[in-house]
């Protein structure tokens, strides 16, 4: 279950942000639920196995209505929304008070839309829609063809939002993956000179990555830092490397795990380890970050 929070506004303070947290930071004392906070959005979440383990969730809302108004704080109702996962879902009715929560069948999460099946197909076309919308105001506005002009307001503006937490939303059918590669095919198609080229020539010309290849570079940069760097303490949760002392092989194995649904081989943590593990021995070895990325970029520049 989610529930989104409005409270007083602190914008334009640049304490604001700060002394808002402390202001709610207690807002999930004696919630048994999952409850997760960023910023002015809460998610409650919990299990239902049968219509009997209803009341026991709706305890947490109830909770959640008397800390409001015990905090003079009020919920936005409009936005409370309910979204109902898993197969054989009971799919339990809550309020928030005397007023009931509905139900959504999808609900954009910090800017990636997710439906109750994890199906990441309308965040795909929500990011195709977005890049296009910029790119036809590009071509409408911008005279130049130049690929000086042309190829940094593409990286700038229309990139970034086939991008943005992309690890989160990865396209899991051909059909989704060719739908984005279409937005980078008209922009490259831009560029004056190169119409009479094929999309693969336009790309070894302007020395792009499709947009397939650039989401493996991503996650396996984010890989490196699971296992070496930053987030090397979550990572040893996230992920189990393979104990063996054969010398074939990047040394530096990860395990892959098996799951009968589709969707689940499709998550981060799942895909990127059969990519890692075939990583040459002396990329995974790479002492510092830049280095991986440089000696990564030479590697998958010569994947078909």
């Amino acid at each position: 279950m989610e529930i989104g929070e409005e409270v007083l506004s602190l914008k334009g303070c640049v304490l604001g942000p700060v002394l808002f947290n402390i202001f709610i930071n207690d807002t999930d004392s004696k919630i048994e639920c999952t409850l997760s906070k960023f910023a002015d959005d809460t998610k409650l979440n919990g299990e239902v196995d049968a219509p009997e383990g209803w009341d026991a969730n709706q305890k947490d809302p109830d909770k959640l209505k008397k800390w409001a108004y015990v905090k003079l704080l009020r919920f936005n109702k409009a936005k409370c929304k309910v979204l109902h996962l898993g197969r054989g879902n009971p799919l339990c009715r809550y309020r928030l008070g005397d007023e009931g929560i509905e139900s959504s069948p999808s609900k954009k999460d910090l800017g990636v839309l997710v439906d109750e099946k994890l199906d990441m197909c309308w965040q795909c076309v929500l990011a195709a829609q977005k890049a296009n919308h910029i790119l036809a105001y590009i071509k409408t506005s911008v005279a130049s063809r130049l690929r000086e002009v042309i190829l940094p307001l593409y990286s700038a503006l229309v990139r970034t939002h086939l991008k943005s937490c992309v690890h989160l939303w990865s396209p899991q059918y051909r059909k989704d993956v060719d739908l984005l590669e279409q937005v980078e095919r008209r922009a490259t198609k831009m560029i004056g000179g190169l119409e009479h080229l094929s999309f693969e020539e336009r790309l070894r010309e302007l020395r792009l990555f499709s947009q397939e290849k650039r989401r493996l570079w991503e996650d396996l940069v984010v890989a490196f830092q699971y296992f070496k760097e930053a987030y090397k303490k979550d990572g040893e949760r996230l992920f189990k490397r393979v104990c063996c002392d054969r010398t074939r092989g990047n040394g530096f194995k990860q395990k892959e795990n098996r799951f009968r649904l589709t969707v689940r081989k499709k998550f981060f943590t799942m895909r990127v380890v059969k990519h890692w593990n075939r990583l040459a021995r002396e990329i995974v070895e790479a002492p510092f970050l830049e280095t991986f990325k440089v000696m990564l970029d030479d590697a998958l520049s010569n994947l078909l």
